[in-house]
């Protein structure tokens, strides 16, 4: 955990955002895979982990805004917890040290939640993404499960996306060391086992290895296939061969649960070819170029139509679109190899708090989200502020199911060349993906350069 004063401090900023009223934060509760007693690896709630730091299940955090009080309620280990689990520090000692004064049992926090409601206090809490949440809260508040996303509190809501949103100096630290010590480790491992023959198994299951090697474990499922134009393609069943383009988008989970996520796109032959070269130099262009423009004050939605019409003037170069490149972008046509956003927020959660929700953390009364097909898959529209942490992570995809669709449908003739483009109907997809902070003035990359220009990658490879 960070320092108490962190803490401490993250606890003061919310209740100055919050009018009155009660806040409830429950931390997550052990999650069996098959039977009770075998459990899946515990994941705190990344907001409960924010305000107060404490990675253990079955406690809820209270903050009361008329008082000031704070509190966790939970309850103290038996002999039977350190006979399986051996000794463990006491609750108030581990509270301590986040700041937390005061400790209660955890089966009377339903009599003080009670007492609120008696007294007509508002309770604030967030939108549960866990069965047994929901039921924890039914229980508490007496709201039937099917409605408790009907009670959420948008006070609540607002206050944690604005302080979550922008990083302390603490958390960029931890995801720029996760990226440096740990990430760039697992490129690394995969790039020197990427060859024909091996399964894709082989090389996730390295890179899984190595981020659960420094004590954290991967951010999110391993993104890695031959077939890249599924975007999030979790198999990992396929054999390599010459001529494959490999997609890895990969992230390490810190200790103290912060996310990374890194996109690289490798031919497994070690030499592009001429075909994918051209591609490949599109897509970093793209990603370059949005990079360089990001700073406070810019919309992100305008960053992601940047990398449409790079895009879009890529793909005209080499004859795949035609026509006005401007109109093309417009009317969404570019989508078709496109077709999602250009980056999300990043922090605590990999796509960050869209468990609160992601149009609250994305976009706001200036920047409504759009229904064009692609451009409504952004999941970050608002302006930058100094510091966000961002992906960027541009891409063109050639999916065959979307290609028929369009062109059975005479969507977009007059932008798009559906001759050639059956020629990269086997092509696979190429993204590339970065971790970027707003800084004052302009952006940071974090974290050590992992290869990414054809020249670094096939050097890399060829090593």
């Amino acid at each position: 955990m960070f320092k108490k004063e962190v803490y401490v401090e993250r606890r003061k900023k919310l209740q100055a955002e919050m009018n009155c009223g009660l806040v409830l934060l429950p931390a997550n509760t052990e999650s069996p895979m098959n039977y009770l007693a075998n459990t899946y690896h515990f994941r705190q709630d990344s907001t409960f982990l924010y305000f107060f730091g404490l990675n253990l299940p079955n406690l809820v955090g209270v903050v009361d805004i008329d008082s000031g009080e704070e509190l966790i309620y939970g309850n103290d280990i038996n002999l039977d917890d350190i006979i399986w689990m051996g000794p463990q520090p006491k609750l108030t000692d581990t509270c301590a040290n986040v700041g937390i004064a005061k400790t209660k049992p955890l089966a009377s926090l339903d009599e003080a939640v009670k007492k609120a409601i008696l007294e007509s206090r508002q309770i604030h809490f967030l939108a549960p993404y866990r069965a047994e949440r929901k039921l924890q809260l039914e229980n508490l508040l007496g709201i039937n499960h099917a409605n408790i996303a009907n009670y959420v509190s948008e006070e609540l809501i607002n206050a944690v996306v604005k302080l979550r949103s922008v990083k302390d100096d603490c958390e960029v630290i931890e995801m720029e060391n996760t990226i440096t010590n740990v990430t760039c480790k697992m490129y690394d491992a995969a790039l020197k086992a990427i060859t024909a023959g091996k399964y894709e198994r082989e090389i996730s299951g390295l890179m899984e290895g190595i981020s659960m090697q420094h004590g954290g474990t991967v951010a999110y499922p391993v993104i890695l296939s031959v077939n890249g134009e599924t975007l999030h393609n979790h198999y990992h069943g396929n054999k390599m061969q010459n001529g494959d383009l490999l997609l890895i988008d990969a992230g390490a989970e810190s200790t103290m649960s912060y996310a990374t996520d890194i996109t690289r796109t490798f031919p497994v032959s070690g030499k592009f070819t001429q075909k994918q070269r051209e591609i490949y130099e599109i897509v970093l262009r793209a990603e370059t170029e949005c990079i360089e423009a990001m700073r406070p004050g810019v919309l992100n939605r305008d960053i992601h139509l940047k990398a449409a019409q790079i895009i879009a003037t890529g793909l005209k170069e080499i004859g795949l679109m035609k026509g006005n490149v401007e109109e093309a972008v417009k009317a969404g046509a570019h989508a078709m190899f496109f077709p999602h956003g250009l980056g999300h927020m990043i922090g605590l959660d990999v796509h960050d708090m869209e468990d609160i929700g992601e149009n609250y953390v994305g976009y706001n009364a200036e920047t409504i989200r759009a229904e064009q097909f692609g451009l409504a898959y952004l999941r970050m529209g608002r302006r930058l502020e100094k510091g966000f942490v961002l992906t960027v992570e541009p891409g063109i995809y050639f999916i065959p199911a979307l290609i028929d669709k369009w062109r059975a449908d005479g969507k977009f003739m007059e932008y798009i060349n559906y001759e050639k483009v059956d020629e990269y109907k086997d092509f696979g997809g190429i993204r590339i993906e970065d971790d970027v902070l707003v800084t004052e003035d302009g952006y940071r990359i974090l974290g050590k350069n992992i290869p990414k220009t054809v020249e670094e990658i096939e050097a890399a490879m060829a090593r």
